[in-house]
């Protein structure tokens, strides 16, 4: 029987490694499944999630009531802003009786802001409290898929300003369309006859799920600044969607029933209550999201470490794949490499490939073209670079004067066998150039070429 110390190495050794050929179907969906578990958890602390969410609930109390302000104008000038109320009570359900008490009191704000009479300056801190809501959602969905760019002002302002006026529009008109069938003669007729009654009840208890995932999907596809394939942004929605139900079914039965919040917090018990319910909420959209990212690029599921390190030995051989696959490429005549297409092509981290690139950028042997996604191409004649320079410059990036090693008088043999090791490795590529090395296949001082491409 295996122990405590076995079941633990396990989970930090052995589901990391490739997969072996000896491990049984269940053992290989085992670490599949373990894999998957330890990437959400290492979101949550790694990437930060848990402090995302909370900085998320602290945005979302400063720019609720302006967001549904916003909301409910939109709404009342559909004739549509009757549905407000049911969606708020939907989304506090998990509150209990706490639940129909705060939806009345954030309806009672919403109604008492006039937007009419705020002025120039009353109207724009309104949208930029919304705005800066929905831009901080982004930063985390980009966070969580790696994107460093978000979007631009202009694209920023139009996307969020597509959403607040057409968003609430949507969604409230499905609910009341929905609504509204039920109290029509011919569906009462037909909900008469069985078995159309019981698939009339069911699509009810259904009908809640499906609005929920649909709109956990949008939100997927929609707020990263990078391209979300559907089915990914479907995976997250359908896990985050079924999570924030049943969460909200057990959060309403442990807490929001719980006699003890009263007796401690007294009138503040509604206000903990509903910051520990938007802290859930917003942890299981990152979290969904994080699926969707892992769903769509499935190997990011099998490093240990949310940004994997390389060792000397690694950054080298991948500086030297990336400036082969881009020489090679640009005399095929093909269409420049793009980052993702090369991290892709090594089957790397793009943190891991953009950082090796920066290497080979800062050292003038490539240059990054600015279009949709940045490509890259040869700074120079590939014929003038030579691969003692990409060695060199792989080697000795981040070096600084300021830092010196002490060599003891009685340790001298150490700069012997470093300077040797160090000429030994320019003498093997003398004369090489990156042209040589793609076109020509010349191996370098007799040995096999070196791969075009290999697993790091």
């Amino acid at each position: 029987m295996p122990t405590l110390t076995d079941i633990r190495n396990y989970l930090a050794e052995e589901i990391w490694k490739a997969e072996a050929e000896t491990r049984s179907p269940a053992e290989t969906y085992l670490v599949r499944a373990l894999r998957w578990v330890y990437a959400l958890v290492r979101e949550v602390t790694e990437g930060g999630l848990n402090y995302r969410a909370m900085g998320l609930v602290y945005t979302t109390l400063l720019s609720l009531a302006p967001l549904l302000a916003v909301s409910f104008s939109v709404l009342k000038a559909f004739g549509v802003h009757n549905q407000l109320k049911p969606f708020l009570m939907e989304v506090l359900a998990p509150l209990g009786e706490k639940g129909a008490e705060l939806t009345g009191t954030i309806i009672g704000f919403v109604e008492n802001i006039q937007v009419g009479v705020l002025g120039a300056v009353g109207l724009a801190m309104l949208m930029y409290s919304v705005i800066a809501l929905l831009e901080k959602i982004e930063d985390s969905f980009n966070q969580i898929w790696r994107t460093s760019e978000a979007r631009g002002w202009i694209r920023r302002f139009s996307d969020y300003l597509s959403i607040l006026l057409i968003g609430p529009v949507l969604i409230f008109s499905a609910l009341g369309v929905t609504a509204s069938m039920a109290s029509t003669e011919l569906v009462q007729k037909i909900i008469a006859l069985e078995p159309f009654g019981t698939v009339y009840y069911l699509v009810g208890l259904i009908i809640p799920y499906v609005l929920i995932i649909a709109a956990f999907t949008f939100v997927y596809i929609f707020m990263p600044n990078t391209r979300v394939k559907f089915i990914s942004a479907l995976t997250g929605g359908i896990c985050a969607g079924l999570a924030w139900k049943s969460v909200g079914w057990g959060f309403g039965a442990i807490f929001a029933e719980s006699a003890s919040y009263n007796a401690i917090y007294s009138g503040f018990a509604i206000v903990i209550l509903f910051m520990i319910w938007l802290y859930l909420s917003w942890l299981i959209l990152l979290l969904g999201g994080a699926i969707s990212f892992y769903r769509q690029h499935p190997r990011y599921l099998r490093y240990k470490s949310r940004r994997p390190k390389l060792s000397h030995r690694q950054r080298e051989y991948l500086g030297f794949l990336l400036m082969y696959l881009i020489g090679k490429s640009y005399y095929a005549g093909n269409p420049p490499w793009t980052l993702t297409a090369l991290a892709d092509a090594v089957s790397m981290p793009w943190e891991v490939v953009s950082q090796t690139l920066h290497v080979l950028r800062k050292g003038h042997f490539l240059v990054s073209m600015h279009t949709e996604q940045d490509s890259f191409l040869p700074a120079r004649a590939p014929e003038t670079i030579g691969l003692q320079e990409i060695y060199t410059s792989l080697r000795t990036f981040d070096e600084t004067d300021n830092t010196i090693i002490h060599t003891p008088q009685d340790a001298a043999g150490v700069d012997d066998v470093t300077a040797r090791l160090e000429e030994s490795a320019l003498t093997l590529l003398k004369g090489m150039t990156l042209r040589d090395w793609v076109l020509r296949g010349k191996t370098v001082a007799g040995s096999e070429q070196l791969p075009d491409s290999a697993a790091l």
